[in-house]
């Protein structure tokens, strides 16, 4: 049994907690989750003495800490490769670029359209910031399935690797704030949204008792 415990805050809200929690599902590890609710006044304090950064997540295993969503999916990757990346080279350091594109930017979409499972705000707060970085995302997707996705739902097929998994808060956002996306990009949103251990998540969201009123007002 591994010893593994998985920092997180809110499940509805917590973009980079999602990513973090999907590389541990990836992984199939035996990890306990530490979560505390992002909007209450000892947070901040909660979370400086978890993690590193301040941040979620942060992933202690085996007396390691690892407190950055791609960081943690790459050291669970080292363990078994097969289960986060394509076994082709090429397919594999396009997996690794997109992933890194998507954990470094797309600040103005993160900015105007936060995560909220739980809520759904169609049209709203389309920014031209945003539908920029939608734009460039939808490129990444199509390019992707067609030079590597035949066989399956996925960007790369049919596994549910780690480049869907750094996606896969962008389709939150996405089912949320509904904003204009090509047939194919929809298809590709659908596919990950149904994916079961989305569904385990969005299920433990609905079921939180917490709520951060930032997150539930889309006109601010």
């Amino acid at each position: 049994m591994t010893d593994a415990t998985l920092i997180l805050g809110n499940k509805a809200y917590s973009s980079w907690s999602l990513r973090g929690w999907l590389m541990c599902k990836i992984a199939s590890l035996d990890f306990a989750e530490a979560i505390h609710d992002m909007g209450a006044d000892d947070w901040k304090a909660w979370v400086a003495k978890r993690s590193p950064s301040g941040k979620v997540p942060c992933l202690l295993m085996d007396g390691a800490t690892i407190w950055e969503s791609l960081a943690i999916g790459e050291h669970l990757a080292e363990r078994n490769p097969a289960a986060f990346y394509p076994a082709d080279p090429i397919a594999r350091a396009h997996a690794r670029a997109i992933a890194s594109e998507m954990h470094a930017g797309f600040a103005e979409l993160r900015k105007a359209m936060w995560m909220n499972v739980r809520r759904r705000f169609p049209g709203k707060r389309r920014t031209e910031g945003a539908l920029a970085d939608i734009a460039r995302i939808e490129k990444i997707w199509s390019e992707t399935r067609q030079r590597f996705g035949a066989g399956g739902p996925y960007l790369f097929g049919a596994q549910f690797g780690l480049a869907d998994a750094m996606y896969a808060p962008v389709v939150a956002r996405f089912h949320t704030w509904a904003p204009d996306l090509s047939a194919a990009s929809r298809s590709y949103a659908d596919a990950v949204w149904q994916h079961p251990f989305m569904r385990e998540w969005i299920a433990a969201a609905e079921a939180e008792s917490w709520v951060v009123a930032r997150y539930e007002d889309p006109d601010i």
